[in-house]
């Protein structure tokens, strides 16, 4: 423990390079020090179905309640 403290910029340089450092206390392993690893790079899902999706426009009309309601068999609303 005492000599990680004295070497810990040399240690650091040498995880920096890609090895790993084990501390050990009284022959015990104590801590491990690895590199970060950055995670691989994720494309942005944002706008994926920006071109399979559309908008009918006539999603609500009465018609097509009308006949989701015939197709359930629920009454028609009054005035229909």
């Amino acid at each position: 423990m005492h000599e990680a403290k004295t070497r810990m910029s040399e240690l650091l340089r040498g995880v920096e390079a890609g090895d790993e450092v084990l501390i050990t206390r009284g022959g015990a392993p104590i801590a491990r020090i690895v590199p970060v690893r950055e995670p691989a790079s994720v494309p942005s899902r944002f706008g994926l179905l920006a071109l399979e999706i559309s908008d009918p426009g006539d999603w609500d009309d009465d018609a097509e309640a009308d006949e989701a309601g015939d197709l359930f068999g629920l009454p028609r609303p009054a005035g229909a």
